[in-house]
Protein backbone atom coordinates (compact mmCIF):
# COMPACT_ATOMS: atom_id res chain seq x y z
CA UNK A 1 0.00 0.00 0.00
CA UNK A 2 1.31 3.39 -0.99
CA UNK A 3 1.83 6.68 1.49
CA UNK A 4 0.64 9.29 -0.26
CA UNK A 5 2.41 12.81 0.77
CA UNK A 6 2.32 16.23 -0.48
CA UNK A 7 4.91 16.86 -3.43
CA UNK A 8 8.19 17.82 -2.26
CA UNK A 9 6.93 17.32 1.72
CA UNK A 10 6.95 15.24 4.23
CA UNK A 11 3.90 16.60 5.49
CA UNK A 12 0.11 14.57 5.10
CA UNK A 13 -1.87 15.31 1.80
CA UNK A 14 -4.44 14.65 4.34
CA UNK A 15 -5.21 16.53 7.93
CA UNK A 16 -8.12 15.57 10.26
CA UNK A 17 -9.21 17.05 13.42
CA UNK A 18 -9.93 14.99 15.93
CA UNK A 19 -11.35 15.39 19.38
CA UNK A 20 -11.02 12.51 21.82
CA UNK A 21 -12.53 11.87 25.01
CA UNK A 22 -11.68 9.35 26.77
CA UNK A 23 -14.03 9.78 29.82
CA UNK A 24 -14.20 7.73 32.86
CA UNK A 25 -13.14 3.78 33.95
CA UNK A 26 -11.60 1.71 31.39
CA UNK A 27 -12.39 4.65 28.75
CA UNK A 28 -8.94 6.22 28.94
CA UNK A 29 -7.18 2.51 28.51
CA UNK A 30 -9.32 1.76 25.10
CA UNK A 31 -8.81 4.72 24.02
CA UNK A 32 -5.10 5.23 24.75
CA UNK A 33 -5.09 1.76 22.35
CA UNK A 34 -6.41 3.31 19.55
CA UNK A 35 -4.37 6.55 19.38
CA UNK A 36 -2.01 4.22 19.19
CA UNK A 37 -3.10 2.50 16.57
CA UNK A 38 -3.82 5.82 15.00
CA UNK A 39 -0.80 7.22 15.09
CA UNK A 40 0.54 4.33 13.17
CA UNK A 41 -1.47 4.19 10.51
CA UNK A 42 -0.92 7.53 10.20
CA UNK A 43 2.80 6.97 9.73
CA UNK A 44 1.89 3.75 7.37
CA UNK A 45 -0.62 5.42 4.96
CA UNK A 46 -0.29 9.27 4.65
CA UNK A 47 -3.02 11.28 6.59
CA UNK A 48 -2.44 13.00 10.15
CA UNK A 49 -4.54 14.25 12.82
CA UNK A 50 -4.92 16.92 14.88
CA UNK A 51 -6.39 15.77 18.39
CA UNK A 52 -7.83 17.88 20.94
CA UNK A 53 -8.24 15.97 24.02
CA UNK A 54 -11.49 16.90 25.80
CA UNK A 55 -12.07 16.69 29.85
CA UNK A 56 -15.64 15.40 30.54
CA UNK A 57 -17.24 12.53 32.25
CA UNK A 58 -18.13 11.96 35.71
CA UNK A 59 -14.78 13.50 37.49
CA UNK A 60 -15.57 16.90 35.17
CA UNK A 61 -19.33 16.69 36.21
CA UNK A 62 -18.12 16.22 39.70
CA UNK A 63 -15.68 18.57 39.70
CA UNK A 64 -17.18 21.22 37.58
CA UNK A 65 -21.05 20.89 36.87
CA UNK A 66 -20.18 20.70 33.23
CA UNK A 67 -22.72 18.17 31.02
CA UNK A 68 -22.54 18.74 27.18
CA UNK A 69 -23.79 22.03 26.60
CA UNK A 70 -21.23 25.39 26.81
CA UNK A 71 -17.72 25.04 26.38
CA UNK A 72 -17.91 21.28 25.54
CA UNK A 73 -19.87 21.50 22.80
CA UNK A 74 -17.65 24.30 21.14
CA UNK A 75 -14.83 22.56 21.14
CA UNK A 76 -16.65 18.98 19.91
CA UNK A 77 -18.40 20.89 16.87
CA UNK A 78 -15.97 22.30 15.15
CA UNK A 79 -14.04 18.79 14.43
CA UNK A 80 -14.08 16.72 11.75
CA UNK A 81 -14.97 13.42 14.05
CA UNK A 82 -15.27 12.59 17.58
CA UNK A 83 -13.05 9.26 19.37
CA UNK A 84 -15.22 8.27 22.71
CA UNK A 85 -14.01 6.34 25.36
CA UNK A 86 -16.46 5.67 27.60
CA UNK A 87 -19.21 7.28 29.88
CA UNK A 88 -20.25 6.73 34.01
CA UNK A 89 -19.19 5.99 37.22
CA UNK A 90 -21.56 5.16 40.61
CA UNK A 91 -20.15 8.41 41.72
CA UNK A 92 -22.89 10.20 39.73
CA UNK A 93 -26.44 9.16 39.70
CA UNK A 94 -27.49 6.79 36.94
CA UNK A 95 -29.30 9.16 34.03
CA UNK A 96 -26.98 12.81 34.77
CA UNK A 97 -24.32 11.93 32.10
CA UNK A 98 -25.98 9.39 29.65
CA UNK A 99 -28.97 12.01 29.36
CA UNK A 100 -27.11 15.02 30.18
CA UNK A 101 -23.58 14.17 27.59
CA UNK A 102 -24.43 11.48 25.18
CA UNK A 103 -27.89 11.69 24.47
CA UNK A 104 -27.99 15.29 24.49
CA UNK A 105 -24.97 15.09 22.12
CA UNK A 106 -26.11 12.85 19.74
CA UNK A 107 -29.32 14.98 19.56
CA UNK A 108 -27.22 18.27 19.89
CA UNK A 109 -24.98 17.31 17.18
CA UNK A 110 -28.22 15.21 15.05
CA UNK A 111 -26.09 12.20 14.86
CA UNK A 112 -29.44 10.43 13.39
CA UNK A 113 -27.74 6.88 12.89
CA UNK A 114 -26.11 4.20 15.49
CA UNK A 115 -24.67 2.12 13.30
CA UNK A 116 -23.55 -1.52 14.66
CA UNK A 117 -21.64 -4.16 12.92
CA UNK A 118 -22.39 -7.56 13.58
CA UNK A 119 -19.52 -9.91 12.33
CA UNK A 120 -18.45 -13.09 13.94
CA UNK A 121 -14.84 -12.52 12.63
CA UNK A 122 -12.32 -15.34 12.10
CA UNK A 123 -11.03 -17.26 14.74
CA UNK A 124 -12.92 -15.56 17.64
CA UNK A 125 -14.95 -17.88 19.85
CA UNK A 126 -18.84 -17.16 20.36
CA UNK A 127 -21.44 -18.46 22.43
CA UNK A 128 -23.43 -19.66 19.81
CA UNK A 129 -23.24 -23.35 18.94
CA UNK A 130 -21.51 -24.27 15.29
CA UNK A 131 -21.85 -20.58 14.31
CA UNK A 132 -19.23 -19.77 11.19
CA UNK A 133 -18.10 -16.54 10.18
CA UNK A 134 -19.56 -16.74 6.91
CA UNK A 135 -22.96 -17.00 8.82
CA UNK A 136 -22.53 -14.00 11.00
CA UNK A 137 -21.69 -10.38 8.87
CA UNK A 138 -25.00 -7.90 8.99
CA UNK A 139 -25.29 -4.32 10.64
CA UNK A 140 -27.78 -2.63 12.37
CA UNK A 141 -28.82 0.74 11.71
CA UNK A 142 -30.52 2.47 15.08
CA UNK A 143 -31.99 5.43 14.86
CA UNK A 144 -30.59 7.57 17.37
CA UNK A 145 -32.18 11.07 18.40
CA UNK A 146 -36.12 9.89 19.17
CA UNK A 147 -38.08 7.07 19.97
CA UNK A 148 -37.80 6.44 23.93
CA UNK A 149 -34.91 8.57 24.45
CA UNK A 150 -35.81 11.46 23.57
CA UNK A 151 -36.03 12.51 27.30
CA UNK A 152 -39.83 13.59 27.33
CA UNK A 153 -41.86 11.89 30.20
CA UNK A 154 -43.39 12.91 33.44
CA UNK A 155 -44.13 11.59 37.68
CA UNK A 156 -47.49 12.70 39.46
CA UNK A 157 -47.93 12.24 42.85
CA UNK A 158 -43.96 10.57 42.85
CA UNK A 159 -42.72 8.86 45.92
CA UNK A 160 -46.25 7.94 46.98
CA UNK A 161 -48.32 4.46 45.96
CA UNK A 162 -50.40 6.61 43.73
CA UNK A 163 -47.48 7.45 41.88
CA UNK A 164 -47.98 7.80 37.77
CA UNK A 165 -45.07 7.48 35.54
CA UNK A 166 -45.60 9.11 31.95
CA UNK A 167 -42.85 8.12 29.45
CA UNK A 168 -42.96 9.62 25.59
CA UNK A 169 -41.70 8.35 22.65
CA UNK A 170 -41.40 10.41 19.65
CA UNK A 171 -41.18 9.55 15.63
CA UNK A 172 -41.19 11.88 13.38
CA UNK A 173 -41.18 11.31 9.31
CA UNK A 174 -38.09 13.46 8.65
CA UNK A 175 -35.97 11.28 11.49
CA UNK A 176 -37.37 8.43 10.09
CA UNK A 177 -36.88 8.26 7.00
CA UNK A 178 -33.52 9.63 7.10
CA UNK A 179 -32.89 6.72 9.26
CA UNK A 180 -34.50 4.25 6.68
CA UNK A 181 -32.79 6.17 3.46
CA UNK A 182 -29.36 5.39 4.90
CA UNK A 183 -30.10 2.00 5.80
CA UNK A 184 -31.10 1.42 2.20
CA UNK A 185 -28.07 3.22 0.59
CA UNK A 186 -25.62 0.89 3.19
CA UNK A 187 -27.67 -2.36 1.85
CA UNK A 188 -27.32 -1.24 -1.68
CA UNK A 189 -23.67 -1.17 -1.09
CA UNK A 190 -23.90 -4.63 0.18
CA UNK A 191 -25.64 -7.64 -0.15
CA UNK A 192 -29.22 -5.29 -1.09
CA UNK A 193 -31.17 -6.92 1.50
CA UNK A 194 -32.96 -4.36 4.14
CA UNK A 195 -35.16 -5.35 7.22
CA UNK A 196 -37.21 -3.45 8.99
CA UNK A 197 -37.35 -4.18 12.89
CA UNK A 198 -40.25 -3.04 14.74
CA UNK A 199 -43.47 -4.11 16.43
CA UNK A 200 -46.31 -3.20 14.23
CA UNK A 201 -48.86 -5.39 16.11
CA UNK A 202 -48.73 -3.44 19.33
CA UNK A 203 -46.95 -0.20 18.74
CA UNK A 204 -49.38 0.14 15.52
CA UNK A 205 -49.06 4.22 15.15
CA UNK A 206 -45.45 4.30 15.06
CA UNK A 207 -44.94 1.18 13.38
CA UNK A 208 -47.11 2.15 10.66
CA UNK A 209 -45.28 5.27 10.40
CA UNK A 210 -42.07 3.16 10.00
CA UNK A 211 -43.41 1.08 7.37
CA UNK A 212 -45.30 3.34 5.70
CA UNK A 213 -41.56 5.11 5.32
CA UNK A 214 -39.79 2.32 4.22
CA UNK A 215 -42.27 1.22 1.72
CA UNK A 216 -42.05 4.86 0.16
CA UNK A 217 -38.67 5.32 0.22
CA UNK A 218 -37.83 1.76 -0.89
CA UNK A 219 -39.06 3.26 -4.49
CA UNK A 220 -35.94 4.89 -4.43
CA UNK A 221 -34.07 1.43 -4.51
CA UNK A 222 -35.24 -0.98 -6.70
CA UNK A 223 -32.25 -3.10 -6.32
CA UNK A 224 -32.63 -3.34 -2.30
CA UNK A 225 -34.73 -6.43 -1.60
CA UNK A 226 -36.75 -5.70 1.80
CA UNK A 227 -38.94 -7.83 4.88
CA UNK A 228 -39.98 -7.19 8.23
CA UNK A 229 -39.85 -8.78 11.94
CA UNK A 230 -40.75 -8.26 14.68
CA UNK A 231 -38.53 -7.13 17.55
CA UNK A 232 -39.17 -10.30 19.73
CA UNK A 233 -39.05 -12.58 16.93
CA UNK A 234 -35.58 -11.21 15.80
CA UNK A 235 -34.60 -11.72 19.58
CA UNK A 236 -35.27 -15.30 18.02
CA UNK A 237 -33.30 -15.48 14.58
CA UNK A 238 -30.58 -13.36 15.53
CA UNK A 239 -28.89 -15.65 17.35
CA UNK A 240 -29.91 -18.97 15.64
CA UNK A 241 -30.16 -17.97 12.06
CA UNK A 242 -28.25 -14.44 11.34
CA UNK A 243 -27.14 -15.30 7.90
CA UNK A 244 -31.01 -14.22 7.38
CA UNK A 245 -29.96 -10.53 7.54
CA UNK A 246 -27.49 -8.26 5.76
CA UNK A 247 -28.81 -4.56 7.24
CA UNK A 248 -31.76 -4.21 9.60
CA UNK A 249 -33.15 -1.01 10.35
CA UNK A 250 -34.75 -0.33 13.62
CA UNK A 251 -36.11 2.03 15.96
CA UNK A 252 -33.99 3.87 19.07
CA UNK A 253 -35.40 1.63 21.66
CA UNK A 254 -35.30 -1.45 19.76
CA UNK A 255 -31.97 -0.68 18.47
CA UNK A 256 -30.37 -0.51 21.96
CA UNK A 257 -31.46 -3.85 23.26
CA UNK A 258 -31.01 -6.04 19.96
CA UNK A 259 -27.37 -5.07 19.25
CA UNK A 260 -26.19 -5.79 22.26
CA UNK A 261 -27.54 -9.18 21.49
CA UNK A 262 -25.67 -9.09 18.84
CA UNK A 263 -22.64 -8.24 20.79
CA UNK A 264 -22.79 -11.49 22.61
CA UNK A 265 -23.21 -13.49 19.52
CA UNK A 266 -19.89 -11.68 17.82
CA UNK A 267 -17.83 -12.69 20.89
CA UNK A 268 -18.70 -10.07 23.54
CA UNK A 269 -18.89 -6.19 24.00
CA UNK A 270 -15.27 -6.14 24.03
CA UNK A 271 -15.21 -6.58 20.55
CA UNK A 272 -18.02 -4.62 19.20
CA UNK A 273 -18.09 -1.10 17.94
CA UNK A 274 -20.57 1.73 16.61
CA UNK A 275 -20.36 5.13 15.04
CA UNK A 276 -23.08 7.72 15.68
CA UNK A 277 -23.16 9.17 12.58
CA UNK A 278 -24.18 12.80 11.10
CA UNK A 279 -25.56 12.44 7.72
CA UNK A 280 -25.16 16.04 6.15
CA UNK A 281 -21.81 17.07 7.46
CA UNK A 282 -22.96 19.83 9.40
CA UNK A 283 -21.67 18.29 13.00
CA UNK A 284 -19.32 15.97 13.89
CA UNK A 285 -19.61 12.27 13.96
CA UNK A 286 -18.93 10.19 16.81
CA UNK A 287 -17.50 6.55 17.14
CA UNK A 288 -16.95 4.57 20.19
CA UNK A 289 -16.90 0.66 21.57
CA UNK A 290 -20.24 -0.53 23.23
CA UNK A 291 -19.02 -2.24 26.38
CA UNK A 292 -19.29 0.97 28.41
CA UNK A 293 -16.87 2.63 31.43
CA UNK A 294 -16.87 -0.88 33.29
CA UNK A 295 -15.43 0.74 36.31
CA UNK A 296 -14.90 -2.28 38.70
CA UNK A 297 -12.28 -3.29 36.32
CA UNK A 298 -10.66 0.41 35.33
CA UNK A 299 -6.94 0.37 35.61
CA UNK A 300 -6.27 -3.34 35.76
CA UNK A 301 -5.70 -3.73 31.96
CA UNK A 302 -8.22 -6.54 31.90
CA UNK A 303 -10.13 -4.51 29.37
CA UNK A 304 -10.37 -5.57 25.48
CA UNK A 305 -9.16 -2.65 23.14
CA UNK A 306 -10.68 -4.10 20.37
CA UNK A 307 -13.91 -2.66 20.03
CA UNK A 308 -12.18 0.59 20.74
CA UNK A 309 -9.70 0.26 17.91
CA UNK A 310 -12.55 -1.44 14.87
CA UNK A 311 -14.63 1.85 16.34
CA UNK A 312 -11.52 4.14 15.29
CA UNK A 313 -12.14 1.74 12.09
CA UNK A 314 -14.97 3.17 11.10
CA UNK A 315 -14.12 6.57 12.09
CA UNK A 316 -11.33 6.51 9.64
CA UNK A 317 -13.62 5.01 6.55
CA UNK A 318 -16.36 7.58 7.84
CA UNK A 319 -13.31 10.29 7.15
CA UNK A 320 -12.40 8.92 3.62
CA UNK A 321 -9.42 6.65 4.33
CA UNK A 322 -11.10 3.24 3.74
CA UNK A 323 -8.00 1.31 2.91
CA UNK A 324 -6.64 2.27 6.16
CA UNK A 325 -10.00 1.65 8.21
CA UNK A 326 -10.12 -1.99 6.04
CA UNK A 327 -5.97 -2.69 6.82
CA UNK A 328 -6.75 -1.86 11.06
CA UNK A 329 -10.19 -4.07 10.74
CA UNK A 330 -7.57 -6.82 9.46
CA UNK A 331 -4.57 -5.94 12.28
CA UNK A 332 -7.52 -6.56 14.77
CA UNK A 333 -8.64 -9.73 13.76
CA UNK A 334 -5.12 -10.72 13.46
CA UNK A 335 -4.81 -10.34 17.12
CA UNK A 336 -8.25 -11.74 18.42
CA UNK A 337 -8.00 -14.55 16.75
CA UNK A 338 -4.61 -15.77 17.80
CA UNK A 339 -6.13 -14.64 21.69
CA UNK A 340 -7.72 -17.55 24.35
CA UNK A 341 -10.19 -15.62 25.42
CA UNK A 342 -11.25 -11.89 24.82
CA UNK A 343 -11.20 -10.62 28.50
CA UNK A 344 -9.03 -10.74 31.25
CA UNK A 345 -5.91 -12.83 31.76
CA UNK A 346 -6.97 -15.20 28.51
CA UNK A 347 -6.19 -12.52 26.24
CA UNK A 348 -2.59 -13.37 27.01
CA UNK A 349 -1.48 -9.90 28.09
CA UNK A 350 -2.37 -6.48 29.43
CA UNK A 351 -5.06 -3.92 27.43
CA UNK A 352 -2.10 -1.52 26.60
CA UNK A 353 -0.22 -4.81 25.34
CA UNK A 354 -2.85 -6.21 23.44
CA UNK A 355 -2.83 -2.44 21.98
CA UNK A 356 0.61 -3.13 20.98
CA UNK A 357 -0.02 -6.66 19.11
CA UNK A 358 -2.26 -4.83 16.90
CA UNK A 359 0.19 -1.69 16.20
CA UNK A 360 2.36 -4.27 15.37
CA UNK A 361 -0.16 -6.36 13.40
CA UNK A 362 -0.93 -3.17 11.33
CA UNK A 363 2.33 -2.87 9.88
CA UNK A 364 2.19 -6.48 8.84
CA UNK A 365 -0.91 -5.71 6.74
CA UNK A 366 0.49 -2.45 5.48
CA UNK A 367 3.53 -3.80 4.13
CA UNK A 368 1.84 -6.96 2.40
CA UNK A 369 2.92 -10.06 4.75
CA UNK A 370 -0.40 -10.18 5.79
CA UNK A 371 -3.56 -10.06 3.85
CA UNK A 372 -6.54 -7.83 4.48
CA UNK A 373 -9.59 -9.53 5.88
CA UNK A 374 -11.59 -11.16 2.95
CA UNK A 375 -14.60 -10.32 2.23
CA UNK A 376 -16.53 -7.14 2.32
CA UNK A 377 -15.61 -4.99 4.72
CA UNK A 378 -18.35 -3.00 6.81
CA UNK A 379 -15.72 -0.30 6.10
CA UNK A 380 -15.78 -0.17 2.21
CA UNK A 381 -19.78 -0.57 2.65
CA UNK A 382 -19.43 2.87 4.93
CA UNK A 383 -17.48 4.65 2.45
CA UNK A 384 -19.68 4.03 -0.56
CA UNK A 385 -22.73 4.65 1.38
CA UNK A 386 -21.66 7.96 2.47
CA UNK A 387 -20.78 8.95 -1.37
CA UNK A 388 -23.81 7.83 -2.56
Amino acid sequence: MEITMTAGSTTPARTYSLAVVPGDGIGPEVTGCALAVLGKAEELFGFATEREHIQAGAQHYVATGELFAGPIEESLRGKDAILFGSMGDPSVTPGILERGFILAMRQGFEQAVNLRPVRLYPGVKTPIADLSPERCDLVIVRENTEGAYVGRGSTVHAGTKNAVAIQESVNTRAGVERVIDYAFRLAASRRKKLTLCHKTNILVEAGRLWSDTMADVAKRYPEVETDYVHVDAMCFHLPISPERFDVVVTDNLFGDIITDLGAVIQGGLGVAASANLNLDGSAPSMFEAIHGSAPDIAGMGLANPAGAVLSLAMCLAHLGEPVAAHAVETAVVEVLGSMEGLAGAAMGGTTIEVGQRIVTALEAVAKGKTPLLAGQSIMEAMAAAKNK
